[in-house]
C-alpha cells in the first residue's frame, strides 16, 4: 500500500473510532430524570396508603405539599394518614383537614373523615356538623359518617380518602 494512502486510511480509523464518538457525546444531553411534580408524588402516597403504610405514605403527602403547597387533596390524605397512626396525630390531621375544606369547600371526604376524626375524639357536636355538610356534597359519605358517630368506631377501607389523581 502506498504510504500516503495508509496514511489516510489510519486518519479515517482515527476519526471513525475516537473523534466521531468524543463529538457525538459532546453534542448529547444526557437523559435527565424527569423531577418529581406534586401529583406523582401524591399518586405514591396513595400506593402506600393502599398498602396500610399510613407513615410512608404522609411523607409522600407530606412531600406534595411541599411541591404545591395549596393541593387540598394531599391535605386530606396526609390528615387521614395522620389519623390512622394514632390520637397522638389527631391535632394535626385536624389542622390538614381543615386546610383541605378551606382550599376546597366541596371536598366531601375531607367533611367524611374530620368528621370521623371528630366522633372518635367524642365531639359528637362537630361529628353532627360534617355530617349535615355532607349531606349536600355526598350522600354516601354522609351515611357512612353517620354509622361511625353511631358506633363510634373506626370505618374499615378508604371511602374518605382521595385514592386517584
Amino acid at each position: 500500500m502506498h504510504p500516503a494512502k495508509l496514511r489516510n486510511a489510519l486518519i479515517a480509523v482515527l476519526i471513525a473510532v475516537c473523534i466521531v464518538p468524543m463529538a457525538q457525546a459532546a453534542g448529547s444531553k444526557a437523559k435527565e430524570k424527569p423531577k418529581d411534580t406534586a401529583e406523582s408524588v401524591f399518586n405514591e402516597g396513595v400506593a402506600a396508603m393502599k398498602k396500610g403504610d399510613y407513615a410512608g405514605a404522609a411523607g409522600s403527602f407530606e412531600k406534595a405539599l411541599g411541591l404545591k403547597d395549596d393541593f387540598a387533596e394531599a391535605h386530606n390524605n396526609l390528615a387521614y394518614c395522620l389519623r390512622k397512626q394514632g390520637a397522638d396525630h389527631f391535632d394535626t390531621a385536624l389542622e390538614h383537614y381543615n386546610k383541605a375544606i378551606e382550599l376546597d369547600p366541596k371536598l366531601a371526604q375531607a367533611y367524611h373523615y374530620r368528621g370521623v376524626l371528630h366522633a372518635l375524639a367524642g365531639d359528637e357536636a362537630a361529628a353532627k356538623a360534617d355530617h349535615e355538610a355532607l349531606l349536600e356534597l355526598d350522600r354516601e359519605l354522609a351515611d357512612q359518617l353517620m354509622k361511625v358517630i353511631a358506633s363510634g368506631e373506626e370505618p374499615e377501607g378508604h371511602g374518605g380518602a382521595v385514592t386517584a389523581w
